[in-house]
Protein backbone atom coordinates (compact mmCIF):
# COMPACT_ATOMS: atom_id res chain seq x y z
CA UNK A 1 0.00 0.00 0.00
CA UNK A 2 0.85 3.57 -0.69
CA UNK A 3 1.76 6.09 2.70
CA UNK A 4 1.68 9.61 1.47
CA UNK A 5 3.39 12.38 3.04
CA UNK A 6 2.06 15.41 3.80
CA UNK A 7 -0.41 17.16 1.91
CA UNK A 8 2.52 20.08 0.77
CA UNK A 9 4.50 17.49 -0.46
CA UNK A 10 1.90 15.25 -2.08
CA UNK A 11 4.37 13.19 -4.84
CA UNK A 12 6.26 12.66 -2.31
CA UNK A 13 5.63 8.66 -1.89
CA UNK A 14 7.09 6.25 0.92
CA UNK A 15 7.46 2.95 -0.19
CA UNK A 16 6.89 -0.69 1.16
CA UNK A 17 7.72 -3.90 0.10
CA UNK A 18 4.96 -4.42 -1.83
CA UNK A 19 4.97 -1.32 -3.74
CA UNK A 20 5.39 -0.99 -7.65
CA UNK A 21 5.89 2.35 -9.51
CA UNK A 22 5.94 2.22 -13.07
CA UNK A 23 8.70 4.10 -14.26
CA UNK A 24 6.92 6.15 -16.20
CA UNK A 25 6.05 8.24 -13.32
CA UNK A 26 9.52 8.63 -12.82
CA UNK A 27 10.54 10.24 -15.53
CA UNK A 28 6.92 11.65 -16.57
CA UNK A 29 7.71 14.95 -18.86
CA UNK A 30 5.63 16.98 -16.08
CA UNK A 31 6.89 17.33 -13.06
CA UNK A 32 4.24 17.76 -11.05
CA UNK A 33 1.46 15.60 -10.66
CA UNK A 34 -1.92 16.75 -9.48
CA UNK A 35 -3.63 15.01 -7.00
CA UNK A 36 -7.20 14.96 -7.74
CA UNK A 37 -9.52 12.47 -5.43
CA UNK A 38 -9.57 9.43 -3.62
CA UNK A 39 -11.08 6.34 -5.53
CA UNK A 40 -13.34 4.44 -3.77
CA UNK A 41 -10.65 2.08 -2.02
CA UNK A 42 -8.75 5.20 -0.79
CA UNK A 43 -5.96 5.32 -3.24
CA UNK A 44 -4.99 8.66 -4.39
CA UNK A 45 -5.42 9.79 -8.08
CA UNK A 46 -3.28 11.46 -9.98
CA UNK A 47 -3.07 13.88 -12.92
CA UNK A 48 -0.67 13.49 -15.23
CA UNK A 49 -0.21 14.81 -18.99
CA UNK A 50 1.53 13.29 -21.73
CA UNK A 51 2.76 15.75 -24.40
CA UNK A 52 1.74 14.25 -28.40
CA UNK A 53 4.62 15.39 -30.73
CA UNK A 54 2.27 16.08 -33.92
CA UNK A 55 5.35 17.15 -35.96
CA UNK A 56 6.82 16.12 -39.31
CA UNK A 57 10.24 15.84 -37.57
CA UNK A 58 9.20 13.42 -35.31
CA UNK A 59 8.15 10.96 -38.09
CA UNK A 60 11.87 10.86 -39.15
CA UNK A 61 13.08 10.66 -36.03
CA UNK A 62 13.36 6.82 -35.24
CA UNK A 63 15.07 4.17 -33.61
CA UNK A 64 14.58 2.02 -30.26
CA UNK A 65 16.35 4.87 -27.77
CA UNK A 66 14.14 7.75 -28.51
CA UNK A 67 15.24 10.73 -29.66
CA UNK A 68 16.04 14.39 -28.16
CA UNK A 69 12.52 15.94 -28.66
CA UNK A 70 13.64 19.36 -27.65
CA UNK A 71 13.57 21.29 -31.16
CA UNK A 72 10.70 19.41 -32.55
CA UNK A 73 8.21 22.02 -33.61
CA UNK A 74 4.70 20.66 -33.80
CA UNK A 75 2.03 21.59 -36.18
CA UNK A 76 -1.68 21.56 -35.66
CA UNK A 77 -3.15 18.04 -35.58
CA UNK A 78 -6.65 17.60 -36.16
CA UNK A 79 -8.88 19.75 -35.68
CA UNK A 80 -11.93 19.24 -33.20
CA UNK A 81 -14.80 21.63 -31.66
CA UNK A 82 -13.23 24.00 -28.81
CA UNK A 83 -15.35 25.76 -26.49
CA UNK A 84 -15.05 30.14 -25.99
CA UNK A 85 -12.68 29.31 -23.63
CA UNK A 86 -9.96 27.51 -26.34
CA UNK A 87 -10.29 23.54 -24.02
CA UNK A 88 -12.32 21.35 -26.17
CA UNK A 89 -16.13 20.83 -25.59
CA UNK A 90 -16.76 17.96 -23.12
CA UNK A 91 -12.69 17.70 -21.75
CA UNK A 92 -13.73 17.13 -18.29
CA UNK A 93 -10.78 18.49 -17.09
CA UNK A 94 -11.69 21.83 -14.50
CA UNK A 95 -9.94 25.54 -14.39
CA UNK A 96 -8.76 24.21 -10.65
CA UNK A 97 -6.82 21.86 -12.77
CA UNK A 98 -5.35 23.58 -15.07
CA UNK A 99 -4.53 26.22 -13.24
CA UNK A 100 -2.47 23.74 -10.67
CA UNK A 101 -0.94 22.62 -13.88
CA UNK A 102 0.25 25.64 -14.99
CA UNK A 103 2.15 26.46 -17.49
CA UNK A 104 2.19 22.64 -18.62
CA UNK A 105 -1.30 22.81 -19.33
CA UNK A 106 -0.95 25.61 -22.08
CA UNK A 107 -1.03 25.16 -25.97
CA UNK A 108 -3.34 23.16 -28.07
CA UNK A 109 -5.59 20.96 -26.16
CA UNK A 110 -4.47 18.10 -29.12
CA UNK A 111 -1.04 18.07 -27.90
CA UNK A 112 -2.09 17.13 -24.52
CA UNK A 113 -3.70 13.63 -23.11
CA UNK A 114 -4.65 14.15 -19.35
CA UNK A 115 -4.56 10.75 -18.17
CA UNK A 116 -5.65 9.84 -14.41
CA UNK A 117 -3.92 7.18 -12.66
CA UNK A 118 -2.33 5.93 -9.26
CA UNK A 119 1.17 6.09 -8.32
CA UNK A 120 3.24 3.36 -6.21
CA UNK A 121 0.21 0.69 -6.05
CA UNK A 122 0.50 -3.04 -5.11
CA UNK A 123 0.93 -5.71 -7.61
CA UNK A 124 -2.89 -6.33 -8.32
CA UNK A 125 -3.75 -2.62 -8.73
CA UNK A 126 -0.60 -2.03 -11.50
CA UNK A 127 -3.79 -1.67 -13.99
CA UNK A 128 -4.18 1.82 -12.17
CA UNK A 129 -0.63 3.34 -13.68
CA UNK A 130 0.62 4.17 -16.99
CA UNK A 131 3.38 1.97 -18.41
CA UNK A 132 5.74 2.39 -21.23
CA UNK A 133 4.41 -0.55 -23.46
CA UNK A 134 1.21 1.37 -23.57
CA UNK A 135 3.16 4.35 -24.89
CA UNK A 136 4.60 1.95 -26.89
CA UNK A 137 1.71 0.75 -28.28
CA UNK A 138 0.10 3.82 -28.75
CA UNK A 139 2.97 4.97 -30.91
CA UNK A 140 2.45 1.88 -33.29
CA UNK A 141 -1.41 3.17 -33.71
CA UNK A 142 0.10 6.61 -34.54
CA UNK A 143 2.30 5.18 -37.03
CA UNK A 144 -0.47 2.53 -38.74
CA UNK A 145 -3.28 4.38 -38.49
CA UNK A 146 -3.75 3.03 -42.22
CA UNK A 147 -4.32 -0.71 -40.14
CA UNK A 148 -6.72 1.09 -37.60
CA UNK A 149 -8.90 3.76 -39.47
CA UNK A 150 -12.20 3.00 -39.55
CA UNK A 151 -12.14 -0.19 -37.73
CA UNK A 152 -13.85 -1.84 -34.78
CA UNK A 153 -11.31 -2.84 -32.21
CA UNK A 154 -10.75 -4.55 -29.04
CA UNK A 155 -8.29 -3.32 -26.36
CA UNK A 156 -7.20 -6.57 -23.65
CA UNK A 157 -6.20 -5.13 -20.13
CA UNK A 158 -6.64 -1.31 -21.20
CA UNK A 159 -5.96 0.25 -17.34
CA UNK A 160 -6.26 3.60 -17.64
CA UNK A 161 -6.85 3.40 -21.02
CA UNK A 162 -4.34 5.26 -23.24
CA UNK A 163 -4.38 3.23 -25.72
CA UNK A 164 -7.75 2.67 -26.26
CA UNK A 165 -7.92 6.86 -26.38
CA UNK A 166 -5.11 7.06 -28.80
CA UNK A 167 -7.12 4.11 -31.17
CA UNK A 168 -10.13 6.10 -30.90
CA UNK A 169 -8.34 8.96 -32.95
CA UNK A 170 -8.57 6.33 -36.39
CA UNK A 171 -11.02 3.48 -34.98
CA UNK A 172 -14.38 3.82 -35.29
CA UNK A 173 -15.19 1.66 -32.38
CA UNK A 174 -13.34 0.98 -29.45
CA UNK A 175 -14.11 -1.56 -27.00
CA UNK A 176 -11.69 -0.70 -23.97
CA UNK A 177 -11.88 -3.67 -21.68
CA UNK A 178 -10.24 -4.61 -18.02
CA UNK A 179 -11.61 -5.57 -14.73
CA UNK A 180 -12.85 -4.67 -11.43
CA UNK A 181 -15.13 -1.41 -11.26
CA UNK A 182 -12.89 0.95 -9.77
CA UNK A 183 -10.25 0.31 -12.63
CA UNK A 184 -13.33 0.74 -15.12
CA UNK A 185 -14.79 4.04 -13.59
CA UNK A 186 -10.77 5.65 -13.74
CA UNK A 187 -10.86 4.20 -17.44
CA UNK A 188 -13.94 6.00 -18.26
CA UNK A 189 -13.41 9.08 -16.56
CA UNK A 190 -9.98 9.06 -18.71
CA UNK A 191 -12.00 8.92 -22.13
CA UNK A 192 -13.78 11.52 -21.01
CA UNK A 193 -10.88 13.46 -19.75
CA UNK A 194 -9.60 13.32 -23.61
CA UNK A 195 -12.85 12.95 -25.45
CA UNK A 196 -11.98 15.71 -28.01
CA UNK A 197 -9.67 13.35 -29.85
CA UNK A 198 -11.51 10.64 -29.92
CA UNK A 199 -14.33 13.19 -31.32
CA UNK A 200 -11.90 14.44 -33.52
CA UNK A 201 -11.68 11.11 -35.55
CA UNK A 202 -15.24 10.48 -35.16
CA UNK A 203 -14.32 7.24 -33.16
CA UNK A 204 -16.77 5.69 -30.21
CA UNK A 205 -15.39 3.95 -27.00
CA UNK A 206 -16.74 1.67 -25.29
CA UNK A 207 -15.96 0.76 -21.69
CA UNK A 208 -16.35 -2.56 -20.91
CA UNK A 209 -15.87 -5.70 -18.68
CA UNK A 210 -13.98 -8.74 -20.13
CA UNK A 211 -12.11 -11.29 -17.56
CA UNK A 212 -9.74 -13.35 -19.10
CA UNK A 213 -10.68 -16.30 -16.68
CA UNK A 214 -13.91 -16.50 -17.83
CA UNK A 215 -15.23 -18.00 -21.32
CA UNK A 216 -18.25 -15.29 -21.44
CA UNK A 217 -18.87 -11.50 -21.21
CA UNK A 218 -21.13 -10.64 -18.51
CA UNK A 219 -24.49 -9.22 -19.97
CA UNK A 220 -26.21 -8.82 -16.15
CA UNK A 221 -27.23 -5.31 -16.86
CA UNK A 222 -26.57 -4.85 -12.77
CA UNK A 223 -23.08 -4.87 -13.26
CA UNK A 224 -21.45 -2.12 -13.81
CA UNK A 225 -19.50 -1.90 -17.42
CA UNK A 226 -22.12 -5.40 -18.79
CA UNK A 227 -22.70 -6.11 -22.66
CA UNK A 228 -25.67 -5.82 -24.34
CA UNK A 229 -26.49 -8.39 -26.53
CA UNK A 230 -26.00 -5.74 -29.33
CA UNK A 231 -22.57 -5.33 -28.72
CA UNK A 232 -21.78 -8.26 -28.30
CA UNK A 233 -23.07 -8.75 -32.06
CA UNK A 234 -21.00 -6.04 -32.80
CA UNK A 235 -18.06 -7.05 -31.56
CA UNK A 236 -18.00 -10.52 -32.75
CA UNK A 237 -19.02 -9.34 -36.29
CA UNK A 238 -16.69 -6.48 -37.04
CA UNK A 239 -14.08 -6.64 -34.89
CA UNK A 240 -10.81 -7.10 -36.99
CA UNK A 241 -7.68 -5.98 -34.58
CA UNK A 242 -6.68 -6.58 -30.81
CA UNK A 243 -4.37 -4.77 -28.32
CA UNK A 244 -2.83 -5.44 -25.41
CA UNK A 245 -0.14 -3.93 -23.55
CA UNK A 246 2.30 -4.86 -20.00
CA UNK A 247 -0.19 -7.38 -19.81
CA UNK A 248 2.35 -10.43 -18.90
CA UNK A 249 4.06 -9.78 -15.94
CA UNK A 250 2.20 -13.16 -14.03
CA UNK A 251 2.61 -16.22 -15.59
CA UNK A 252 -0.94 -17.27 -14.76
CA UNK A 253 -2.18 -13.91 -15.71
CA UNK A 254 -0.50 -14.24 -19.31
CA UNK A 255 -1.86 -17.64 -20.04
CA UNK A 256 -5.40 -16.59 -19.36
CA UNK A 257 -4.37 -13.63 -21.81
CA UNK A 258 -3.20 -15.73 -24.64
CA UNK A 259 -6.34 -18.44 -23.97
CA UNK A 260 -8.43 -15.00 -24.45
CA UNK A 261 -6.86 -14.38 -28.00
CA UNK A 262 -7.40 -17.68 -28.94
CA UNK A 263 -11.12 -17.60 -28.14
CA UNK A 264 -11.87 -14.41 -29.43
CA UNK A 265 -9.80 -15.06 -32.67
CA UNK A 266 -12.44 -18.22 -32.97
CA UNK A 267 -15.67 -16.41 -32.37
CA UNK A 268 -14.95 -13.63 -34.62
CA UNK A 269 -16.77 -13.35 -37.96
CA UNK A 270 -13.06 -11.67 -39.67
CA UNK A 271 -9.87 -12.64 -39.73
CA UNK A 272 -8.06 -10.11 -37.25
CA UNK A 273 -4.42 -9.25 -36.20
CA UNK A 274 -3.46 -8.79 -32.36
CA UNK A 275 -0.85 -6.60 -31.50
CA UNK A 276 1.14 -6.88 -28.34
CA UNK A 277 3.21 -5.04 -26.62
CA UNK A 278 5.51 -5.77 -23.70
CA UNK A 279 9.07 -5.15 -21.82
CA UNK A 280 11.51 -7.50 -21.46
CA UNK A 281 12.05 -6.94 -17.40
CA UNK A 282 15.59 -8.25 -16.33
CA UNK A 283 15.06 -9.48 -12.48
CA UNK A 284 17.53 -11.51 -9.81
CA UNK A 285 16.07 -14.42 -8.37
CA UNK A 286 17.47 -16.43 -5.23
CA UNK A 287 16.07 -19.52 -6.89
CA UNK A 288 18.61 -18.65 -9.98
CA UNK A 289 21.09 -16.94 -7.94
CA UNK A 290 20.65 -15.09 -11.42
CA UNK A 291 19.38 -12.37 -13.34
CA UNK A 292 16.43 -13.87 -15.31
CA UNK A 293 13.73 -12.37 -17.19
CA UNK A 294 11.15 -15.68 -16.42
CA UNK A 295 7.94 -13.82 -17.54
CA UNK A 296 9.29 -12.38 -20.62
CA UNK A 297 10.48 -16.09 -21.50
CA UNK A 298 6.87 -17.25 -20.45
CA UNK A 299 5.03 -15.04 -22.56
CA UNK A 300 8.23 -15.88 -24.91
CA UNK A 301 6.85 -19.66 -24.80
CA UNK A 302 3.16 -18.70 -25.14
CA UNK A 303 3.75 -16.97 -28.37
CA UNK A 304 5.56 -20.54 -29.65
CA UNK A 305 2.41 -22.54 -28.35
CA UNK A 306 0.01 -20.41 -30.24
CA UNK A 307 2.40 -20.30 -33.82
CA UNK A 308 2.09 -24.07 -33.41
CA UNK A 309 -1.65 -24.60 -32.75
CA UNK A 310 -3.51 -26.56 -34.74
CA UNK A 311 -6.70 -27.05 -34.67
CA UNK A 312 -8.24 -27.14 -38.60
CA UNK A 313 -10.00 -23.64 -38.25
CA UNK A 314 -7.19 -20.97 -37.43
CA UNK A 315 -3.55 -20.94 -38.12
CA UNK A 316 -1.59 -18.03 -35.62
CA UNK A 317 1.64 -16.21 -38.10
CA UNK A 318 3.92 -14.52 -35.38
CA UNK A 319 5.80 -11.33 -36.26
CA UNK A 320 8.19 -9.24 -34.25
CA UNK A 321 7.18 -5.62 -35.61
CA UNK A 322 10.87 -3.70 -35.80
CA UNK A 323 10.27 -0.43 -32.96
CA UNK A 324 12.19 1.59 -35.34
CA UNK A 325 8.99 3.90 -36.12
CA UNK A 326 8.83 7.39 -34.83
CA UNK A 327 8.33 8.61 -31.88
CA UNK A 328 5.47 10.76 -30.97
CA UNK A 329 4.87 10.76 -27.32
CA UNK A 330 7.19 11.98 -25.08
CA UNK A 331 8.63 9.08 -22.80
CA UNK A 332 12.24 7.06 -22.51
CA UNK A 333 11.86 4.15 -25.47
CA UNK A 334 14.31 1.46 -24.23
CA UNK A 335 15.82 -1.31 -26.02
CA UNK A 336 13.72 -3.70 -23.86
CA UNK A 337 10.28 -2.42 -25.04
CA UNK A 338 8.94 -4.99 -27.69
CA UNK A 339 6.15 -5.36 -29.94
CA UNK A 340 4.38 -8.85 -31.26
CA UNK A 341 1.88 -8.99 -34.22
CA UNK A 342 0.12 -12.19 -34.10
CA UNK A 343 -2.25 -12.42 -37.49
CA UNK A 344 -5.16 -15.09 -36.96
CA UNK A 345 -6.30 -16.31 -40.68
CA UNK A 346 -8.77 -19.46 -41.36
CA UNK A 347 -7.27 -22.40 -42.53
CA UNK A 348 -7.49 -22.82 -46.00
Amino acid sequence: MVQLAPAAAMDEVTFRSDTVLSDVHLYTPNHRHLMVRLNSVGQPVFLSQFKLLWSQDSWTDSGAKGGDHGHVHTKEPPSAETGSTGSPTGSGHTQEEDDVLGEEAQGSPHDIIRIEHTMATPLEDVGKQVWRGALLLADYILFRQDLFRGCTVLELGAGTGLASIIAATVAQTVYCTDVGADLLAMCQRNIALNSHLAAAGGGVVKVKELDWLKDDLCTDPEVPFSWSQEEISDLYDHTTILFAAEVFYDDDLTDAVFKTLSRLAHRLKNACTAILSVEKRLNFTLRHLDVTCEAYDHFRSCLRALEQLADGKLRFVVEPVEASFPQLLVYERIQQLELWKIIAEPVT
